[in-house]
């Protein structure tokens, strides 16, 4: 006999009321989660502006979506898998429109150098030095070493192969080691 798997979750009332219309239900989840996704966000985008603006739209596709929520998961599960998804929607979206702007010469190099050299007080060591990978492996690494996914759902999320997961994890790893050792020697 199958049964279904109950989950304490204190979340699940809010969901449904919120999934209602009821827009202070709505605020509270907002105000419970909203730090978590920010900093998912910030993680992949390496940017203060452009993660406020991809965090607004994660709440704004969840406020669309909450009738999707089973509850066959903890809601701050299901809320992490909207978050990647839309932010990494966002960011493809945001990487394509750079792309166009073509800046050459010393614009492009002033350009990076500020992506590079953006650091923000909140950010710790290793999040700065994150913010340096390359766009795919940063996703990469902040989806399998810091939010805990597994390769073959990295993989899934981005579009790429599990052994391009791997690889790049690895290389992220090897990278950020030698810019740690170099920054403190």
């Amino acid at each position: 006999m199958l049964t279904t798997v109950q989950f304490d979750d204190p979340d699940t009332a809010l969901v449904k009321r919120a999934g209602k219309g009821d827009l202070q239900a709505f605020r509270e989840i907002y105000e419970r989660h909203h730090r978590r996704v920010y900093g998912l966000v910030l993680r992949l985008a390496a940017d203060h502006d452009a993660a406020q603006d991809v965090t607004q739209e994660v709440f704004i596709q969840l406020w669309k979506n909450l009738e999707r929520f089973r509850g066959e998961s903890k809601f701050s599960t299901w809320l992490h898998t909207v978050a990647t998804r839309v932010a990494i929607t966002e960011l493809r979206k945001q990487t394509k429109r750079l792309n166009k702007l073509q800046l050459i010469g010393d614009d492009q190099n002033q350009y990076e150098q500020q992506l590079v050299q953006e650091d923000s007080a909140d950010l710790g060591e290793l999040d700065t030095l994150i913010k340096r990978l390359p766009l795919q492996m940063r996703w990469v690494f902040v989806l399998h070493c810091i939010e805990g996914m597994r390769h073959e759902d990295v993989a899934d999320e981005l579009g790429i192969a599990v052994g391009t997961s791997k690889a790049q994890v690895h290389r992220a790893r090897t990278l950020l080691e030698e810019w740690l050792n170099y920054d403190n020697a």
